[in-house]
């Protein structure tokens, strides 16, 4: 049965509880709005993340890298900085994999028309190489190490194949074997999402054997052409291509006010990735289009592992 914002929704009410967020507070980086920042990661022993940075005026954004010093969010001098948007992170066989979204203007109108994902690899953020460029107009790309040694792919097409955006899967031996082809193959999750609202993964977590927790957005548009994005969460197996326990985990409402890129934005939670503390979770996100939070909500997945801990999966 397909899901829809309405129903997660109304679930989400249903089991809604206090949370607790906070700003991120950003030095180094002057008059520019600094959104869609991924989790922290250790980069040569200290807390790293990865942000879009952009003009409040602009979609041609960059991605910049900050370090922490006492609750400050500093930008590392230099260290890389890519033209791209939506930063995100993972690690495969001990190595960091960085990546975002290439955009393409026209130059007459000044408007996007074409974007691909693009991924960097290496021992630190000092050391990436490109090594893949993904499907034209394909966002929200992502990776994972899955026990099996193999390599977990989520693919996010648009149009005759994926609307509005769906989320795909399909898997390789090694990062060598990645290509266009194969991820424009991957296994649509086809009742993931309405045809008439969108998604995709944002982070993936290993769980336990062929699972793995998948951080994402569904997203949807109102009568009067606002967009809703919301923070979600399903649990994947990556054997069988079938979902669990898909869910809302944060709206808007529950972040501090704040600034808006534009007000059709506003009700906008573009999720970054999580840090773990048992029951708990750290959700880092951009907030409608503009500024960075964190907010404090129940670990999406610690069921299920307590579940595969008892035998009782």
């Amino acid at each position: 049965m397909t899901l829809f914002c309405k129903d997660l929704l109304k679930n989400y009410r249903e089991l809604n509880y206090e949370k607790f967020p906070k700003k991120l507070n950003f030095k180094g980086v002057s008059l520019k709005d600094i959104y869609n920042i991924t989790a922290p990661f250790i980069d040569n022993g200290i807390e790293t993340i990865a942000g879009r940075v952009e003009d409040r005026n602009s979609e041609l954004s960059q991605v910049m890298f900050f370090q922490k010093y006492d609750n400050i969010w500093c930008h590392v001098i230099n260290s890389p900085i890519f033209n791209l948007q939506d930063p995100f992170f993972t690690k495969i066989k001990g190595e960091l994999i960085i990546g975002g979204v290439q955009t393409f203007k026209d130059n007459s109108t000044g408007n996007i028309y074409s974007w691909r994902t693009v991924m960097y690899k290496g021992k630190d953020i000092f050391n990436l190489k490109s090594f893949f460029i993904g499907p034209d107009n394909m966002k929200d790309l992502r990776l994972v190490e899955l026990s099996s040694g193999e390599i977990g792919i989520f693919s996010r097409p648009q149009g005759i194949k994926g609307g509005r955006g769906k989320i795909g899967f399909t898997k390789v031996a090694t990062l060598d074997h990645l290509s266009i082809e194969i991820i424009n193959n991957a296994t649509l999750l086809d009742d993931l999402f309405d045809e008439s609202e969108w998604g995709g993964a944002n982070a993936i977590y290993p769980l336990f054997e062929d699972y793995v927790g998948v951080l994402g957005h569904i997203a949807c548009f109102d009568e009067d052409e606002n967009r809703h994005y919301y923070s979600m969460s399903f649990i994947f197996n990556t054997k069988t291509y079938k979902y669990i326990d898909a869910k809302i985990l944060a709206r808007r409402t529950d972040f501090l006010p704040g600034e808006s890129k534009r007000p059709d934005l506003y009700d906008v939670i573009f999720s970054g990735g999580m840090i773990f503390n048992d029951k708990k979770a750290c959700l880092y996100a951009g907030v409608s289009d503009a500024e960075s939070q964190l907010i404090e909500i129940d670990n999406p997945f610690i069921d299920f592992m307590e579940n595969c801990k008892k035998g009782s999966l």
